[in-house]
């Protein structure tokens, strides 16, 4: 099998990867201010994708996590191949198709940690897992950010409320606020997660030996992972935006605000510190945080279940398919074709599925079903 081909065909998976995780990611800006109508929706994710395009250049520290950290390779290591990798970003692309169909803010660096795990265990056993890494990088700051991000959240709404309701409005003030700090979400957002596609690139290349391991990624990686994630974001996922705008809870100008602030605050942090979070967790804790801080009775707790429950499954859940992925592409280069077609038919589907009850710019911030007609069928982003 010519190794040249596979690792072309990683490099083409990686950056739709990058590009499902700009659209799966777009609401975790962009939602608060698309509710509160401090921004138009187009004009929402046009920003976010331009701050997404420079924000993919300010750091590489996310991406030498992946790419030198949780994946052990190298003399000291097991050989990770192209494959394995091949195999990884099916699962994380599958599983992000899926949650984005079901309208549900689950974490795409989550899916392809899953995928990345379940891949290389099936195919060079648990000895290529570092838990080191995995724990203090990974599963540590996915139980810690968002709970963090909440208080901060809750903390700031009860103080924004505290001032507003001593003072004449000003929604000005507000909608400057928003877009400032939604801005800053976006381009921390650019900061974190095109670093984990340029990781796996680069894994990739470490691993058909053209590049040494432990090196930051190469120019032009960064680059083309900056396009992909900027393009997505531009697609906007209306889906998920109407989820976290809307239907968690009713968002107010100053709650927009504080949860904004928060995301932002534990997003930036913890790219400098090499923590491979999920924005969408922060996001979606930052939300729930300013609904108990303005009232706890205004948050749709069927809904956050749900999208704890997709937290939780979404690791094992892209290690499943990732470890099928592999068993699959292990046959040669006909395994990975039939890889690559099996995941095409199924986004394809989800795709057309997804037009039966369409969501778009024009009805993003239509209140969702409530969650006892959710029983019966899909609510759709």
């Amino acid at each position: 099998m010519d190794i040249s081909l596979v690792v072309a065909l990683v490099i083409v998976l990686a950056l739709f990867f990058d590009f499902t995780n700009g659209f799966h990611d777009t609401a975790n800006a962009m939602a608060t201010p698309i509710a509160t109508r401090a921004l138009k929706p187009r004009t929402a994710v046009a920003i976010a994708a331009v701050l997404n395009l420079v924000g993919a250049f300010l750091s590489t520290e996310v991406a030498r996590t992946i790419s030198g950290g949780l994946i052990r390779e190298g003399d000291d290591g097991v050989v990770i191949s192209p494959q394995m990798i091949f195999a990884a970003l099916i699962g994380a692309i599958v599983w992000n198709m899926a949650t984005w169909l079901l309208g549900l803010p689950s974490s795409s660096s989550h899916a392809l940690f899953g995928g990345l795990i379940g891949a290389a265990v099936v195919g060079a056993g648990v000895d290529s897992i570092d838990p080191g890494v995995l724990l203090s990088k990974v599963v540590l700051p996915a139980v810690l950010a968002p709970t963090i991000a909440a208080i901060v959240a809750f903390t700031a709404t009860k103080i924004a409320l505290g001032i507003t309701r001593r003072a004449v409005e000003s929604r000005d003030n507000f909608r400057y606020g928003q877009i400032a700090t939604s801005s800053l979400v976006a381009l921390a957002h650019g900061t974190n997660d095109a670093q984990k596609t340029m990781g796996v690139i680069t894994l990739t290349l470490i691993a058909a030996g053209s590049q040494e391991p432990g090196t930051d990624p190469e120019l032009w990686v960064i680059v083309v992972c900056a396009l992909a994630i900027a393009l997505g974001t531009y697609m906007g996922g209306w889906r998920i935006i109407r989820t976290l705008g809307t239907g968690i809870t009713e968002v107010t100008p100053p709650q927009g605000l504080a949860a904004e602030a928060s995301t932002m605050a534990t997003i930036l942090a913890s790219s400098h510190l090499g923590f491979a979070l999920s924005t969408t967790q922060v996001a979606s804790g930052s939300i729930i945080g300013s609904g108990l801080g303005r009232d706890p009775r205004g948050v749709r707790w069927g809904i956050a279940g749900r999208i704890g429950i997709a937290w939780l499954i979404t690791l094992p859940a892209a290690a499943a398919m990732a470890a099928l992925a592999e068993l699959l592409a292990r046959l040669g280069l006909v395994g990975i074709l039939l890889d690559a077609g099996i995941a095409a038919l199924a986004i394809a589907g989800m795709f057309l599925w997804s037009r039966r009850s369409r969501v778009g710019h024009h009805n993003v911030t239509r209140h969702p079903v409530p969650v006892s007609a959710r029983r019966s069928r899909v609510d759709a982003p």
